[in-house]
């Protein structure tokens, strides 16, 4: 998140929301897939130090082209 440190501000971390659903008749032509395709959105949040929502971004993935994976760290 080097663009926020550039403007003074922490990212302590993100949220991000995956969904299963299917693609819109726009997205389905953005993506060169079959309209009502599944697709996966994703809707990512990140949040300074002090707790507030600073950037948001809604992501659409084609199912069948990807695998979503989440590595969790646990801290002890």
């Amino acid at each position: 998140m080097n663009r926020m440190a550039e403007i003074g501000v922490t990212i302590s971390h993100a949220v991000e929301q995956p969904e299963p659903r299917h693609a819109t008749a726009e997205e389905a032509s953005l993506l060169g897939i079959q309209k009502a395709a599944l697709v996966t959105h994703i809707r990512r949040t990140y949040y300074s130090e002090d707790g507030r929502p600073v950037e948001t971004a809604d992501i659409v993935v084609p199912a069948a082209h990807c695998e979503i994976v989440y590595e969790i760290p646990i801290n002890r």
